[in-house]
């Protein structure tokens, strides 16, 4: 016996799927990247206005990298999508030593 069934009756549905999705992903790429743009004009203009303190600006515009490193993960390296939970598991933990390697010398040069 052969299961001669398909995942859609109708192959062109399936199509049609698709290509929503892929429309509806593309939308969202674009959007982020117009954010990304718009996250690092603001970045500039900081830099280039003198009558900001250096004590705000930095904090800022670390803030809109760890904004943009995020966008960049799940939009444009699709680490939203099912099947990247393990490469998911290591950036997470890389990134949680990281944080705390550099907040224990920071702790370390200021006491």
């Amino acid at each position: 016996m052969t299961n001669q069934q398909s995942n859609s009756a109708n192959p062109n549905l399936n199509l049609a799927f698709r290509r929503k999705q892929n429309a509806e992903e593309m939308k969202h790429q674009v959007i982020t990247f117009a954010m990304m743009i718009f996250f690092t004009v603001i970045a500039f203009v900081m830099v280039a206005m003198d009558s900001i303190s250096s004590w705000f600006t930095i904090p800022v515009i670390l803030l809109l990298a760890a904004i943009q490193v995020i966008f960049q993960l799940y939009y444009f390296m699709h680490m939203k999508h099912k099947g990247h939970e393990t490469i998911a598991l290591f950036i997470y933990s890389g990134l949680t030593v990281g944080l705390i390697t550099v907040l224990v010398f920071l702790t370390i040069v200021w006491l």
